[in-house]
């Protein structure tokens, strides 16, 4: 887990910004998602072809989380990546022949099959049945045609989306951008996030603190979630 915060220059900035720090004192949780992003093998496993060793250091906050949310009647959903492939090609092409170096394309590639053991979900987290599962093939799970994440969302009455996962300052940031232009409420879960170095998990959560959505500890956003509990 990343031991890094925001810092006291960009929380000072915020301050004088809009004269608080956080955006929301209490949110109703059965208005609540928690997006967790990409915690499947891919990411997860050593040696994975896009492992994030952070990734398994954030599976115990990312557990309570997702149990304190349940237990006050919100929904947890977990979001995988996973392209398609026809013909030789991938459904996100792009991708995986310029921002994939060649000597681990193919490997990738397979690895980002769906239904394959690349996108299962990490075993060190505990999803119930009741949990919903997206798949997506781009970074952002709001992107258009990216995948369903927004349909669900609106047909559970969601106002209020919690993001985790990895990477903080890729999928995560992209997806919590997103959500926040589309007018939701959005956390980013500091503590059920990870990237590849603190740098940029940290710059991730700047961005976010400053311009689309709240950054709190999951005991923090848990708080503020019973505060609308009934």
């Amino acid at each position: 887990m990343h031991a890094v915060t925001v810092r006291q220059e960009i929380v000072d900035r915020v301050l004088a910004r809009r004269g608080r720090y956080h955006l929301y004192d209490a949110l109703d949780p059965a208005k609540t998602a928690f997006v967790v992003i990409d915690m499947q093998n891919m990411f997860c496993e050593p040696g994975a072809p896009a492992e994030v060793p952070a990734s398994r250091g954030i599976c115990g906050h990312i557990n309570r989380m997702a149990a304190a949310l349940r237990e006050m009647g919100g929904i947890v959903i977990w979001v995988t990546s996973a392209t398609a492939r026809s013909g030789g090609r991938s459904d996100w092409d792009h991708f995986v022949n310029n921002f994939v170096a060649e000597e681990v394309r193919e490997r990738t590639v397979e690895a980002l099959a769906p239904g394959s053991h690349g996108e299962r979900v990490w075993h060190e987290l505990e999803v119930l049945p009741d949990d919903l599962y997206v798949r997506k093939n781009r970074y952002s799970a709001l992107t258009p045609g990216a995948s369903r994440l927004q349909s669900l969302l609106s047909g559970y009455g969601i106002r209020n989306v919690l993001i985790g996962g990895t990477k903080t300052n890729i999928c995560c940031e992209s997806t919590g951008r997103d959500a926040m232009m589309l007018d939701y409420n959005v956390v980013m879960v500091e503590d059920c996030n990870a990237a590849l170095s603190d740098d940029e998990h940290r710059a991730a959560l700047e961005n976010m603190i400053q311009q689309f959505g709240d950054v709190m500890t999951a005991d923090e956003t848990i708080a503020v979630l019973r505060k609308r509990h009934n």
